[in-house]
């Protein structure tokens, strides 16, 4: 099997699963935790986008950004992403660390004002950039 079609089968089989968390949620009538997770993956990517444009941001964390994007979209990691949790995880710990460094450089409120999605994301977002209980 080529590069590609592993890549196509992570890609599916990712989502596959983040789809059945959200039915999961949902089925145990936790709606707003189930729309909120349907939301955390194409927030962070506009968050992303948003952090790459914004002139408050330095050079050099926005070459890091640009950085972690080009990772995150390569076919090839450090541990492949078709192996189940630990193929995400990698890029997980990554996605953190940039983040941390984008927020210990530019402050909490700039996520906070960049952040698309509710305010349940973003106090999530903001944990794991070391910021606990929301902007300060």
């Amino acid at each position: 099997m080529g590069v590609w079609q592993w890549l196509l089968l992570a890609v599916i089989a990712a989502a596959v699963l983040w789809g059945v968390t959200i039915l999961a949620l949902a089925q145990a009538g936790r709606g707003g935790d189930a729309r909120a997770l349907a939301r955390f993956i194409p927030d962070c990517v506009v968050l992303l986008r948003r952090l790459l444009a914004d002139s408050r941001v330095p050079r050099s964390r926005k070459i890091l950004l640009g950085m972690t994007v080009a990772y995150l979209v390569m076919p090839l990691d450090l541990v492949p992403d078709f192996l189940p949790v630990v193929g995400q995880l990698d890029d997980a710990i990554l996605l953190v660390a940039v983040l941390r460094s984008v927020v210990r450089s530019g402050g909490p409120q700039l996520l906070t004002e960049l952040w698309p999605g509710p305010e349940e994301s973003l106090r999530v977002v903001l944990r794991v950039s070391d910021r606990p209980g929301g902007a300060a």
